[in-house]
């Protein structure tokens, strides 16, 4: 039976349209573009307090989250287009590691990116167009607003890993009907010791992520593009059918 997002969405109080929940899945993608539209504080509260209905191992919830907009978004954005014009080694709490070369992971990987370059006219060669790009996503795309999602360090590493992606899918997934596009983004945290001094965030925290949030510009180019995704039936061995 397909559940409509409206069946929960009553308990709260907002400018949103009510979406099919099967239909929020299958259209959600990653926004990297946004208008020059800011997002309330209100709204994003709702959509946080939905996301942490998300599920969690033994209701451990290991999820904290800053949010930033306006001069304090500004500030984050200079110094990370400062540091990555400066060449400075990436610095994050999780580490991001290579897709193993020739495995079908990094030819996903390649694949996106041939799809988003041809989409904005970069050619293979265009050094400087494919570096302005990067630097497109260290300022979290132009959002309004970004979601830097942390935990504590008194967790194992890898302990929060699942309950996080699930609250991040949550979040992704309850912007939809508020109209606001989202992009999960890693750039987004890659200085995390900056992070650390512009938000306040303690030592003892582990940042995790990050989430670009506003409202889609769909006339980009970037915005244009739908990535595939492998059927299940490549992905999937069933037993005891």
């Amino acid at each position: 039976m397909t559940i409509p997002c409206c069946f929960f969405w009553h308990l709260l109080q907002g400018p949103y349209e009510p979406m099919d929940l099967i239909e929020a899945i299958k259209t959600r993608k990653s926004i990297r573009a946004y208008l020059p539209k800011p997002v309330s504080k209100e709204i994003l509260q709702e959509i946080l307090a939905l996301s942490c209905q998300a599920p969690s191992g033994v209701n451990q919830q290991p999820w904290e989250f800053a949010i930033a907009s306006g001069h304090v978004l500004e500030e984050i954005t200079k110094r990370n287009i400062e540091l990555l014009t400066a060449g400075a080694p990436q610095q994050r709490d999780y580490p991001s590691h290579d897709k193993p070369k020739d495995s079908v992971y990094r030819k996903r990987q390649v694949a996106l990116a041939v799809q988003l370059y041809q989409a904005l006219d970069i050619q293979r060669d265009d050094v400087r167009g494919r570096f302005d790009w990067l630097l497109q996503g260290a300022a979290f795309f132009g959002a309004p607003a970004a979601v830097i999602i942390y935990t504590d360090k008194a967790l194992p590493e890898a302990g929060p890993l699942i309950d996080i992606g699930a609250v991040v899918q949550t979040l992704c997934l309850g912007a939809l009907p508020y109209g606001l596009g989202t992009c999960i983004q890693n750039q987004g945290v890659q200085y995390s010791d900056m992070l650390r001094q512009v938000l306040n965030i303690s030592e003892n925290k582990r940042i995790v992520t990050s989430i670009s949030i506003g409202y889609p510009d769909f006339s980009h180019p970037a915005n244009q593009i739908k990535t595939g995704r492998e059927p299940v039936e490549k992905l999937s061995s069933w037993y005891g059918f």
